[in-house]
């Protein structure tokens, strides 16, 4: 009956071993509508658009093309998305964070695993026991040979010899251990969305600055011929001149428009230039790398004919900001646990085994070996209040890890819907805009005609042609407009990301 009473408290201990105090993580659901306003405008608006006009109309269904930025169906964009997603330095260091949250996790499991240490020392000591009994006063009546021999021999120093191993358990009774764990892997699956949210958006970069860099190209082909078709204009002016069938106000007119046009050629250049500089650091190269690349002229892809918009409710699992504040979530969740354990006891095995000699001839005798073990128990009193500090705080940081999902599921709804209106209303300018140039361009080749025939002055011509001019790039800004706002709304929608995702294995984290 005795020998069972160990064994019952050994049960015991297990048993509760399986308990976990703190609050279970459960993933938080927030109410969101059961389809996007701008989705339903967009359609609605397609059946009002001009006739061959290009408005995008949002699908209820995502397709399952994660690689949004195909849809394009530009061979150049796929290869500038494929070099800065494998040369970004940004994603190299957000790739190092899941690296540096799964040697976290190991530490954290770590804690829950016996540990054992060797020692082996070497100490010389001389105990001094002449002063010992003498300060008690019994080395006086010591006078037999025999008891002054030992007492020499005592007070010699002596050499030890210790080798031996340690070992310590601390018992997860109360799951501080296993929380501390659960934390931890939740930071490192906010780790890994974190580099996905950081690839999202590094691809709706590479996509915007490749626009930017297509339509300056564009903007600058335009320029270029608009800059063609005024000097014949002015060498038309010039021979009428001659003929005394125009003023000279009319050449000082034709000259005016003709600068104006190449003044505005070294904007577009820039801007060329620099979207050359911006994709080659994006890519993790040096800024000239790209100069020689993408060539003179080049023009906007056409746009999708449909995008894969999806339901709201979809939406937390698209999108890796969603994903991580909900990790952000679960780990707060976890540390609660972790700082309520703290006030409950630490029960630790510990035990100690090695062999102690004076010479090393015997040191590895039977004779000389020496062991401890037992069980510790520390049971926290007082603390000033930190145990119960650091519970309050750690729910309060569960509590602003709660709201910062919340606010964060907000701010995606409002960029989709954003996005959805945004994208219609580009779309319907854009297709004016195209009435507009189609109409001064017709205008404009009329009164050139009619100024070629003498039939016109040339500041009717010149009153078309300015209108044209700015319709030219009013529709070109109008199209990149319509491109960039369609790839916020492809990173408002999770660039594609519709299913939790890892990252790539990583060498020496597994």
């Amino acid at each position: 009956m005795p020998a069972a009473r160990p064994a019952a408290l050994i049960l015991l201990a297990f048993s509760a071993a399986a308990c976990k105090v703190g609050p279970n993580f459960s993933p938080p659901h927030e109410p969101v509508p059961d389809h996007y306003s701008g989705a339903a405008q967009s359609q609605a608006g397609a059946a009002d658009a001009p006739a061959g006009a290009a408005v995008p109309l949002p699908l209820e269904a995502p397709t399952p093309e994660s690689f949004w930025w195909r849809q394009f169906h530009d061979e150049e964009l796929d290869r500038l998305e494929e070099r800065a997603a494998g040369g970004n330095l940004d994603l190299k260091a957000a790739l190092l964070r899941i690296v540096e949250a799964r040697v976290q996790v190991q530490s954290a499991r770590s804690q829950g695993l016996p540990s054992l240490n060797a020692s082996a020392s070497f100490t010389r000591e001389q105990l001094g026991l002449a002063g010992i009994l003498k300060t008690q006063g019994l080395s006086s009546g010591m006078s037999s040979p025999g008891e002054q021999q030992l007492i020499s021999a005592l007070e010699r120093p002596v050499n030890i010899y210790q080798v031996g191993f340690d070992a310590s358990w601390e018992l997860d009774l109360f799951g501080k251990v296993r929380r501390g764990v659960e934390a931890a892997d939740a930071q490192s699956a906010g780790a890994v969305e974190s580099r996905n949210d950081i690839l999202v958006s590094l691809e709706a970069e590479v996509a915007q600055d490749y626009f930017q860099l297509r339509a300056g190209q564009a903007l600058r082909q335009i320029t270029l011929d608009l800059i063609a078709s005024q000097r014949e204009v002015l060498a038309l002016t010039v021979d009428k001149q001659r003929h005394g069938l125009a003023g000279e106000a009319d050449v000082d007119s034709a000259r005016a428009q003709l600068s104006s046009l190449e003044s505005q050629l070294p904007s577009y250049v820039q801007t060329i230039a620099a979207s050359k500089h911006a994709l080659a650091v994006l890519s993790g190269q040096p800024p000239e790398s790209l100069d020689g690349e993408f060539g003179e002229k080049g023009a906007l892809p056409a746009l999708p004919e449909a995008i894969p918009v999806g339901m709201p409710s979809t939406l937390a699992r698209r999108r890796p900001d969603i994903r991580h504040s909900e990790a952000q979530l679960h780990a707060a969740t976890a540390e609660i646990g972790v700082s309520v354990a703290s006030m409950f006891p630490d029960v630790s095995l510990t035990g100690t085994y090695g062999v102690r000699n004076t010479g090393t001839s015997y040191l590895f005798d039977w004779q000389s070996k020496f062991y401890t073990f037992g069980p510790r128990v520390s049971i926290p009193l007082f603390h000033g209040g930190a145990l119960i500090a650091n519970v309050r705080l750690s729910r309060a940081q569960a509590a602003e890890a709660a709201l910062n999902y919340r606010k964060t599921v907000l701010n995606a709804l409002q960029e989709v819907e954003d996005g959805l209106t945004e994208l219609h209303e580009d779309a319907l300018r854009t297709a004016s805009l195209d009435d507009t140039l189609t109409a001064d361009t017709h205008a404009l080749d009329v009164h050139l005609n009619a100024y070629r025939h003498g039939l016109e002055s040339y500041i009717a011509v010149l009153t078309v042609q300015l209108q044209t001019v700015q319709a030219r790039q009013q529709l070109a800004q109008a199209q990149l407009t319509q491109s960039t706002d369609l790839v916020r709304l492809y990173k408002a929608l999770g660039g594609g990301w519709e299913n939790p995702s890892t990252a790539p294995p990583i060498e020496g984290t597994r």
